[in-house]
């Protein structure tokens, strides 16, 4: 493994092992996180949905619902908006790793009942620098990014549920030519597609209507990604999203939505030399086996594989399940209040947390703001911060329209 490889592999691993190695009740054996390639896709770009604690597969549709159902989308409720969110990533260790996010929507036809949706997702890995292994000395400086691009339909199937379809681009540029050593790495393209729905209904509750609504979400569809050349692949972060929320008025002007999201990874588990005889020819044949059939897996049989597989049993697989519970507190569509709890079990990478976030909305513009406060003190994702700031365009719509009367 060149040098590179190995200081990348440490700065995403960082998110992923961390918290969960520093627990003395896991042992090296019982730690079994799903692994993927371009894990960036699985961070929560916006500071709504990690405010509440990774939450967003049925809450109202707004401006990121690209990364949580884009099926919502058909259901929002401005003809379309615009959304900017920032993240300074592993903020604890670093100072230069962020993610940025733009995202939006517009709907279509007269209907009411369709929308085109696309975003822009950038993650920079900051400024690398290489050591030359031969010299001693500074070899180049590098700028590791990744990017996704996509873009997505949704539509009303009734008048309380609808479907959507993502298609996107992804780009990880992880390349480096490493002189001494002769290796390289190179940049990895993939194609991946999600597919979505969002049902929603106002039952009443004695005098008052509330809402419920739950969603579901397949994301990173596609196809696996490369670093060398075509030697070993890894899969993309294919992901199932379920999620439902409830929202029941407190008073005039006052509401308040609860919401619960399970998520699951649907790749399959990477053989482990742990689980394998080592001491003998055939264990080490056996285990030589397993993983060339695991690189060799193509992606769709992969996300079935992925329900079965895992040493454990099923114990195990449920394990590999997340969740999401969050609540959010609103007054007069104004001002908003948020508070959520992740849970990842300790064996497939221990990122649990509570989160805080809150908002103002003025007719144009809403801002937002979300914080993470990790169980495990140790835990680098500790204290991230989230920024979002959105834009309606009917509120923007409506006041130039003011201005000119």
């Amino acid at each position: 493994m060149s040098i590179f490889r190995k200081i990348t592999a440490a700065m995403l691993g960082m998110a992923l092992a961390a918290p969960a190695m520093a627990q003395n009740d896991i042992k090296d054996n019982d730690f079994n996180p799903v692994n993927t390639g371009v894990t960036t896709l699985s961070i929560a770009p916006d500071a709504r949905g990690s405010g509440m604690g990774n939450l967003g597969a049925a809450t109202d549709p707004d401006m990121n619902s690209q990364f949580w159902n884009p099926s919502k989308y058909a259901f929002a409720y401005s003809t379309g908006g615009l959304s900017l969110s920032y993240t300074p990533w592993l903020r604890k260790i670093v100072n230069d790793i962020f993610l940025a996010n733009l995202s939006g929507y517009w709907k279509l036809g007269s209907g009411d009942n369709q929308a085109l949706s696309a975003s822009f997702r950038y993650f920079s890995l900051g400024e690398v620098t290489m050591s030359d292994a031969a010299t001693a000395g500074v070899a180049q400086t590098i700028n590791p990014y990744e990017f996704a691009f996509d873009l997505g339909y949704s539509r009303k199937l009734s008048e309380k549920f609808s479907m959507g379809v993502v298609l996107r681009y992804i780009l990880s540029d992880l390349s480096y030519d490493d002189a001494y050593t002769g290796e390289s790495n190179t940049a990895a393209n993939a194609f991946s597609a999600d597919l979505s729905g969002y049902f929603v209904t106002y039952p009443m509750v004695g005098r008052n209507e509330c809402q419920f609504s739950w969603g579901f979400d397949i994301s990173n569809i596609g196809t696996k990604v490369s670093y060398d050349h075509g030697a070993t692949h890894a899969f993309l972060p294919t992901n199932l999203r379920l999620g439902a929320n409830f929202m029941f008025p407190l008073a005039d002007y006052h509401s308040l939505s609860i919401g619960l999201d399970l998520n699951k990874l649907l790749v399959p588990t990477k053989p482990r030399m742990s689980d394998y005889d080592m001491d003998s020819p055939e264990g080490q044949q056996e285990y030589y086996d397993a993983v060339d059939k695991w690189d060799t897996m193509s992606p769709f049989t992969g996300i079935f594989k992925s329900f079965t597989d895992a040493p454990g049993g099923a114990k195990e697989e449920l394990k590999e399940i997340n969740v999401s519970v969050g609540a959010e507190y609103t007054y007069n569509q104004q001002f908003f209040v948020r508070a959520g709890y992740n849970y990842e079990d300790a064996s497939k990478g221990g990122r649990s947390y509570f989160a805080f976030g809150a908002g103002f909305s003025l007719n144009v513009v809403q801002l937002d703001a979300s914080y993470m406060l990790a169980t495990a003190q140790s835990s680098p994702l500790d204290q991230t911060l989230r920024f979002t700031l959105t834009f309606d365009m009917d509120g923007l719509r409506d006041l130039l329209g003011k201005r000119r009367r």
